[in-house]
């Protein structure tokens, strides 16, 4: 049973000690696969790590209310640094991975950040290429060495040099530790989370210690997990969600958390761990749909006939489930040599065989995932959540309905303004943007948030999310249209990655700008014998353009008549975050794309049937290029 959270204490810092005196060496906290072999840390190790970087910080010159700044992947150094800086009682920030120097720049002096601690040499080159432009910055914390030998900087220290500093710290001053820890208090501010900036630069918003507890005690009423449960982090830390599903979670309830041996093993780590509760953004979820119809295709005709006799069981079952209803005896029986002959091998092949609680957040997603994955056995809902408000809404067992995020935790209030936007109440409202009083104020009104996202709540209390309430676009005179609807549900399409949908007043139809799924069309086309040889190659061949229409027809079935696709463009290249096409948390900036590719949707709108582009192109160690291309105007 959960355990009883008014005994808990307020901090981060103190809810390490806590575990660390219930459980000691005796059980694990973290673990990282590291050449192969997976390492554990108890809650001993994690307890002393964090101790002895505390101490070496002290030694530095950290003071309360400095900001620290963490670049890296997911390791269980993050952790370890994130709870020294907040033990000296200094908030900390995350920076994605795969940001550049520009916004890695950004990032530091809004924050005002006085310490930086990064991965690798990748990293360090990046904070080095513009450390004259980042004067607040004192020094430079690195734990990956390799590469790293001849680096003579005064700036740069290493986690072992720091370790044996803090070592001997609290050798001379054993109490230390323990004083500072006593002294942090739930209303300090923990984490800057910084927007998704999808309509401007970012704003960083702040979260206290508090909040963040407050935040894993509501998910944890309804839907609990255990001591003995694992969980894998993956998400980028810079991300709300992972501070909460793994960060504050772990430390609110003491479960274990794993940590992939890089990006590229994510999947097959999973897979070794089979967490019990996972969280991943949509695209995770319809990259592993995209990837069992892939694979069910190049299976033989048998094989393919009991799955789709499965799946069409699983979902009687699962709509069922979904509902609160019993699905009937003969489905059941009929449910259960489908489960075990089909369903539990392909959750294991995905490594989600024993997921018990499963979460997708972050952006929209089409209700047919939701279905197709309940219809397998793996409960996936969708919830619904800001780095502002933390999460608002979850789907309760057997309440489930695909098309909604859930209604509201225990302590939230959700209404709807006159025009339709999302205001949230909670006691876990943010304390405020950095540096952005005027910003502030509004978003932050009589108590309520205005999350700027368009909604309904229907008959049921369970909140339904349709867009942002700046991306609704007016089409055919004065009807609404919400682009995202239509994207998510192309999405769903094991060939179409990504789209930017647009609508204009002036038409009664939508466009599309389509990335195929180069893996997924690739492979289709290599079983029809389309010879191809790049993805603009691909994307432009006959066949390839018929396939997609396909597609698109289909989903026009469930669009409104106004609303409905009438021609799209199979781009040349992939929707990019080092472009600014999207955010790092893989959202559209639609704004921004529009302008971009206005060219492309005005002639989308017009009578051509093909057309000439020059596209700028930025490559990964941020030079420029150009890249000189036709695509064809498809009617769907």
């Amino acid at each position: 049973m959960p355990e009883q959270t008014q005994a808990l204490p307020d901090t981060l810092p103190q809810l390490l000690r806590h575990h660390y005196r219930r459980f000691g060496s005796d059980r694990i906290a973290l673990r990282e696969k590291d050449r192969g072999i997976w390492k554990p840390y108890t809650w001993a190790d994690y307890y002393r790590i964090v101790q002895r970087l505390t101490m070496a910080f002290l030694e530095m010159g950290l003071q309360p209310d400095e900001k620290v700044a963490i670049i890296g992947e997911n390791k269980p150094h993050v952790y370890w640094f994130e709870l020294a800086a907040l033990t000296c009682r200094a908030p900390v920030l995350g920076i994605f991975s795969d940001c550049g120097p520009p916004e890695i720049k950004y990032f530091l002096t809004h924050s005002d950040s006085t310490f930086v601690i990064c991965q690798d040499q990748e990293q360090v080159d990046k904070v080095l290429e513009i450390k004259d432009e980042i004067p607040l910055i004192r020094k430079v914390i690195y734990w990956e060495e390799k590469g790293m030998w001849n680096y003579d900087d005064p700036l740069l220290i290493t986690m072992e040099e720091m370790l044996e500093m803090g070592e001997k710290k609290a050798r001379e001053d054993p109490d230390r530790f323990e004083a500072l820890i006593d002294e942090t208090n739930g209303d300090d501010i923990a984490v800057f989370f910084y927007t998704s900036g999808t309509t401007g630069l970012p704003k960083a918003g702040l979260q206290t210690h508090g909040n963040i507890k407050m935040m894993a005690d509501l998910m944890d009423r309804r839907d609990p997990v255990f001591e003995s449960d694992q969980s894998v982090s993956y998400l980028p830390i810079a991300w709300i969600a992972e501070q909460l599903q793994n960060v504050g979670y772990s430390l609110f309830k003491g479960f274990t958390v794993n940590f992939p041996e890089s990006q590229e093993t994510v999947t097959q780590n999973i897979r070794e761990v089979g967490p019990h509760m996972v969280l991943f953004a949509p695209r995770n979820w319809e990259e592993f749909i995209r990837t069992i119809r892939v694979k069910m295709a190049d299976a033989g005709w048998l094989n393919r006939l009991f799955f789709n006799a499965a799946l069409k069981v699983g979902y009687k079952v699962g709509d069922a489930r979904m509902a609160g209803r019993n699905p009937g005896l003969l489905w059941r029986l009929l449910h259960y040599p489908a489960e075990w002959m089909v369903f539990r091998p392909l959750k294991d092949r995905l490594g989600i065989k024993r997921g018990r609680i499963a979460r997708v957040g972050g952006t929209a997603i089409s209700p047919d995932v939701i279905r197709y994955f309940q219809a397998i056995g793996m409960p996936l809902v969708q919830i619904y959540g800001s780095s502002e408000c933390g999460m608002v809404t979850m789907h309760p067992r057997g309440q489930i309905k695909p098309e909604t995020s859930g209604t509201p935790l225990d302590g939230y209030e959700v209404r709807l303004s006159e025009e339709g936007e999302i205001l949230v109440k909670s006691p876990c409202i943010f304390k405020g943007y950095y540096k952005a009083e005027e910003k502030t104020a509004q978003v932050l009104v009589d108590g309520w948030y205005h999350t700027g996202d368009f909604g309904h709540i229907d008959e049921d209390g369970h909140l339904i999310v349709m867009d942002r309430m700046d991306d609704l676009q007016t089409i055919a005179g004065q009807k609404r249209f919400s682009p995202q609807y239509a994207e998510t549900r192309l999405r769903f399409s094991r060939y179409i990655k990504d789209a930017l949908v647009v609508g204009r007043v002036s038409w009664d139809f939508a466009v599309a700008l389509i990335n195929i799924d180069y893996d997924n069309v690739g492979h289709w086309a290599e079983t029809h014998r389309i010879a191809y040889t790049t993805y603009l190659d691909l994307s432009q061949k006959d066949g390839v353009i018929d396939l997609i229409r396909g597609e698109v027809q289909t989903i026009n079935r469930l669009l409104p008549e106004h609303a409905r696709i009438h021609k799209f463009i199979n781009l040349h290249k992939e929707f990019d975050p080092d472009e600014a096409e999207l955010t790092r948390t893989r959202k559209v900036r639609r704004d921004f794309m529009e302008e971009k590719y206005k060219q492309l949707v005005d002639g989308l709108f017009s009578d051509q049937g093909q057309i000439d582009i020059v596209a700028s192109v930025t490559y990964r160690d941020g030079t420029k290029g150009e890249l000189k291309s036709s695509v064809r105007v498809n009617d769907a």
